[in-house]
């Protein structure tokens, strides 16, 4: 079951993946051109939405129980974290390493952007999102949930008495 999950995960990963570098470089290669990390934001938020549906809908489909808009929440606050980690490198990679032009060559440029965001960024935020994901959004169903419920029965109440 969990290697299939994995499975559905990576699935949606890389169809998000081409949503991401779709919006990514449209953006980027157009009116965002002096703002990569806004259009690197902008990318992951349609990526996240996309991502939400394929994965309720199809990879973590037998898992969950908890209420629609609860779980969302939990999915997009997890998808924020890694948003931050996503679009982290990108911008190191711009303006702490300083790997945009004039400073370097315009292939250095779009090597390094890339590298940072699309394949850094993108693991590492992949990793933590599917942790994250399994174990606080579509938590599993049968596992305990490692809290103590006491709810009184009816003959608990009558001995009580």
């Amino acid at each position: 079951m969990r290697h299939r999950e994995l499975l559905k995960f990576a699935v949606v990963g890389g169809t998000t993946f081409l949503v991401d570098n779709a919006v990514f470089y449209g953006l980027k290669l157009t009116f965002l051109e002096p703002k990569p990390v806004t259009a690197k934001i902008i990318a992951v938020l349609v990526a996240t939405i996309v991502s939400y549906v394929l994965n309720r809908e199809w990879s973590f489909r037998a898992r969950g129980g908890r209420e629609r808009r609860h779980e969302a929440a939990l999915f997009f606050l997890v998808s924020g974290v890694g948003l931050v980690l996503s679009s982290a490198p990108l911008w190191i990679s711009r303006y702490v390493f300083g790997l945009e032009t004039p400073e370097v060559g315009l292939v250095t440029q779009e090597i390094a952007d890339f590298v940072s965001a699309q394949v850094v960024g993108t693991l590492v935020a992949m990793v933590f999102r599917f942790w994250a994901f399994r174990k606080w959004v579509f938590p599993d169903e049968q596992a305990p949930s490692g809290r103590v419920r006491l709810v009184p029965t009816a003959g608990s109440r009558d001995r009580a008495a």
